[in-house]
């Protein structure tokens, strides 16, 4: 009798968890609020120990005061992310964007967020294109770059991207989805209410990033043009850049991602355009001395 009981128990376990199964929800449609942190006195003390070995810091800090300490230590953008089952779309909500510094206060200087004016009223890090070729304005891109503005797009049906950005005019960039060899691991992290699990990865240009998705949200996308994991990237870890992204809310919607954001006035070029336009400039290349190098800083500067 014990026996037949424990039977038909285990049998009921088995059918009630068969039956959660089925009706488990793996949701495909929402938005994802996302937190950038960048570690912009870290940044530049990286960016200033690279030109002291060219003998060019002198001039470096004359173009922020000579002090790095007045540079903020960190700022904090916060970004959207619309979803579906087959495309993202990122944005970021200015209005809530900061720079903190260890005191609290916003840097002086220019009234930019993220650092100081540059010369002529422009803000550090201003871009122009004109004549086939990219104008550095103000102190290049140590500082506040050109960010705001500016949209992701990731087609995962078709794996493409596409990046809309404004500098003198606005650009549409046009690309395929970025390659990514990942390396999966056994750690985990709690981000957002979600188990997330950690992911080491290399693009085709040699940058090391860490990723943390979860299969709980079965969508291969994530922040920055980054995909290609079996879920949702949560957390994005760019060590040599100084740059994080942590997802800080999710809301789940049965809307498909927006359809109307692209400006019908943007200048439509290809990356690889848009990259051999900025390749011969020395004050973006940062003393890079290949390619890939400038790829990078490419990627730096005007995706991540």
């Amino acid at each position: 009798m014990i026996k037949q009981l424990l039977i038909s128990s285990i049998v009921v376990l088995c059918t009630w968890l068969h039956t959660s199964a089925q009706h488990a929800y793996f949701p495909t449609k929402g938005k994802i609020t996302f937190e950038r942190e960048v570690y912009q006195r870290a940044r530049m003390r990286e960016m200033n120990n690279k030109m002291a070995s060219q003998g060019q810091n002198a001039g470096m800090m004359m173009r922020f005061g000579g002090n790095i300490e007045d540079i903020p230590e960190k700022s904090s953008d916060m970004l959207t992310l619309h979803f579906d089952e087959k495309e993202t779309l990122m944005q970021f909500n200015d209005s809530e964007n900061t720079s903190t510094r260890p005191n609290g206060n916003r840097p002086s200087g220019g009234g930019n967020r993220g650092g100081g004016g540059g010369r002529g009223g422009q803000p550090m890090g201003a871009v122009s294109m004109g004549g086939g070729s990219v104008q550095v304005r103000g102190g290049g891109f140590g500082g506040r770059r050109p960010q705001f503005n500016k949209i992701f797009f990731q087609d995962l049906q078709n794996q493409t991207s596409e990046v809309e950005m404004e500098l003198d005019e606005k650009y549409n960039l046009k690309d395929s989805l970025q390659q990514v060899t990942w390396r999966f691991t056994d750690e985990y992290r709690n981000i957002a209410g979600y188990e997330c699990r950690r992911v080491n990865g290399a693009t085709a240009d040699s940058l090391y990033i860490i990723a943390f998705y979860t299969d709980q949200i079965p969508v291969s996308g994530g922040p920055a043009l980054v995909n290609g994991l079996p879920g949702m990237i949560l957390g994005l870890v760019i060590p040599e850049m100084h740059i994080n992204y942590w997802a800080r809310n999710i809301e789940f919607t049965t809307e498909n991602v927006p359809k109307q954001w692209r400006d019908k006035k943007s200048k439509a070029m290809s990356m690889e355009e848009f990259f051999k336009s900025l390749s011969g400039n020395r004050m973006f290349g940062g003393g890079a001395s290949g390619g890939k190098q400038l790829k990078r800083n490419l990627l730096e500067n005007l995706i991540y």
